[in-house]
């Protein structure tokens, strides 16, 4: 009898050990990386919208002498953290790399003017559009330069994994890569290269700090969005929701004038 009661004990515990265990995979998801707002997603941090800017695009991100990033693309960031009921993380990331740093999951999103390429879109997920733009072609006053066909075999200089190097590609061999947009406009504007292809609201804002440059032809319209890794379906689902509060309720409108006086928010051809 001793013998059976032993076995009995043993049995029992097992079984319910095994129940246990059942029960405890049958709860909830693998929380690695951390859980969404509401467990819906993954995070890198919990709690925290881990995001990627470049610092060196102003006014869209800038680095200030704190070494804390500021401007259109960081404060936008902001509000979508906040409707997601996250808290921002900015992370100050070379442009270039950007892209692929969404990809491996070493930042939840991009929140630095990316335009929405199908080579990109190979990669990462895109938002919808939260603001509009488009390339200009940008010389120093004295340059005979007006539209793309005078671009044939002059030196261009673009930033460093821009959408704007393609372009340069199609009208000359004689290429200069930046890091950033703006030190491709400063070099221009010291005597440097024959031409920056440039978003023309940056060129905009260089021409409004005193560059000696100036804006020529219109090449393209862009649409501007945030990044997201591919498999992270419902936090792009959340950001989507996100700016389409933003703009209904104008404050994407309001950062826009902030930052540049004018609304690049809508979309110019109209929806």
């Amino acid at each position: 009898m001793r013998k059976v009661s032993l076995w009995a004990v043993m049995i029992l515990s097992f079984s319910m050990l095994l129940a246990a265990c059942g029960g405890g995979s049958e709860g909830g998801g693998d929380s690695e990386g951390g859980d969404g707002a509401n467990g819906e997603y993954v995070l890198k941090e919990d709690g925290k919208f881990t995001y990627a800017s470049s610092g060196e695009f102003k006014p869209f991100s800038s680095t200030d002498a704190n070494g804390e990033m500021t401007g259109f693309d960081i404060e936008v960031a902001e509000a979508v953290a906040k409707e997601l009921g996250l808290e921002p993380s900015p992370q100050k990331f070379k442009f270039a790399s950007i892209v692929e740093g969404v990809k491996t999951g070493r930042f939840d999103a991009a929140v630095a003017s990316h335009t929405i390429t199908e080579e990109r879109a190979e990669h990462v997920d895109f938002s919808i559009p939260y603001y509009y733009s488009g390339p200009q072609i940008f010389t120093r006053p004295d340059s005979d330069i007006e539209t793309k066909d005078d671009l044939k075999d002059k030196e261009i200089a673009v930033s460093k994994g821009s959408t704007y190097a393609k372009s340069a590609e199609k009208m000359t061999d004689n290429i200069k890569i930046y890091d950033s947009d703006v030190t491709a406009l400063e070099a221009l504007s010291e005597g440097k290269h024959d031409a920056v292809i440039t978003d023309f609201i940056t060129g905009k804002e260089a021409i409004g700090n005193d560059f000696n440059i100036e804006g020529k032809e219109l090449i393209g319209r862009s649409e501007q969005a945030i990044a997201v890794a591919k498999d992270n379906d419902k936090l792009l689902e959340d950001i989507n929701a996100a700016l389409e509060k933003l703009r209904e309720d104008g404050t994407l409108k309001e950062l826009s004038e902030k930052y540049f006086g004018d609304d690049i928010t809508s979309d110019p051809e109209g929806e």
